[in-house]
């Protein structure tokens, strides 16, 4: 029986304060030559605390009314209402126990709905915050992908070679942005697999290049990304996926192998290809513009980037801190 039962409408709760008192005086009644003398008030205390729990403040002092009311007149001193000293003390330590028990039971009530109150608006506006949040992904997605197209549109209009693949590379990073900005709104707790948002980036990536011959195995165990790490971290893995399918196999197929772990501090990216490999280890400020991107996006996550060569083919690494939520689990 739900709560609220007794306090709306009011009637109930002095009904239930009417049968409580009812039942505690019958139990009294029948029990009064089995009781010690000094119990007086045994049986009415219980039926205090259920009407204060069930029907609220008013039916509760109704209930202690005519419960030391009834006590004062049947077993307290002599018949009736006596007021003899012993009588006024017994009454007295009464009033005190039944005022303490409705005070701490109706307070604590009401603490309690309170809070529940509170947790109730509180779910309401993280549900508010995360719609709104959503809709503000979509739309930066939208937006991103709007300057994606329009950048596409003057790479084809360009005469310049040089200005038109710039163009058409930014194009293109730019799309990917928007992208990942689209994931992350569809994502529960603004955070996104790692797997099947990679899987997606380098399916694009290969059909760009015109690659089914390289075959891409992607591994990340239950790793989920961030939105502060998403972004940096696939676009820095596609930059990797691009110059080894422009550089590793010019003229072979080949294999990119891509594994994301996390121990709890530091989580780590490495893509490994089996094609021609490199001379020496990549840790000097780059030329290109690709490694630059690379360089500055590792920089915003805080972490560290190489590319050495393997055994065979060459071995791109990026490790950064793992986010505190990562860390907590």
């Amino acid at each position: 029986m739900p709560q609220d039962f007794f306090r709306h409408p009011a009637w109930r709760g002095y009904l239930l304060a009417l049968l409580a008192w009812g039942v505690a005086f019958a139990l009294r009644l029948g029990l009064a030559q089995w009781f010690p003398p000094g119990f007086p008030y045994l049986t009415f205390f219980p039926a205090v605390v259920l009407v204060a729990y069930y029907a609220g403040l008013r039916p509760a002092i109704l209930t202690a009314t005519l419960s030391g009311l009834a006590a004062w007149w049947f077993w307290i001193g002599p018949p009736g209402f006596d007021i003899g000293v012993a009588t006024l003390v017994a009454l007295g330590f009464y009033i005190f126990v039944a005022a303490v028990d409705i005070f701490f039971i109706v307070g604590m009530d009401g603490a309690s709905r309170r809070l529940s109150h509170e947790v109730e608006r509180n779910a309401a506006l993280a549900e508010s915050r995360d719609i709104l949040l959503r809709e503000v992904q979509h739309r930066v997605s939208n937006n991103i992908q709007v300057v994606s197209a329009l950048l596409s549109l003057e790479a084809r209009a360009s005469n310049d070679p040089g200005a038109r693949k710039a163009l058409a590379d930014a194009s293109a990073r730019t799309a990917l942005v928007a992208q990942i900005q689209r994931s992350l709104a569809d994502a529960e707790r603004q955070a996104t697999a790692f797997e099947s948002l990679a899987r997606s980036i380098v399916d694009d990536a290969l059909q760009a290049a015109a690659r089914d011959d390289v075959a891409v195995s992607i591994s990340s165990g239950a790793v989920v990304l961030s939105a502060e790490e998403a972004t940096p971290v696939v676009l820095i893995m596609l930059e990797c996926v691009n110059n080894a399918l422009e550089h590793a196999f010019p003229d072979r197929p080949g294999e990119i192998t891509i594994e994301l772990s996390d121990d709890g501090a530091v989580r780590t990216l490495v893509i490994a290809d089996d094609g021609v490999g490199v001379s020496g280890t990549a840790t000097a400020e780059p030329g290109s513009l690709g490694l630059r991107i690379i360089t500055a996006l590792t920089r915003q996550l805080g972490g560290q980037w190489s590319l050495q060569p393997a055994d065979p083919g060459a071995s791109a690494r990026l490790s950064w801190p793992s986010p505190p939520a990562s860390r907590q689990t």
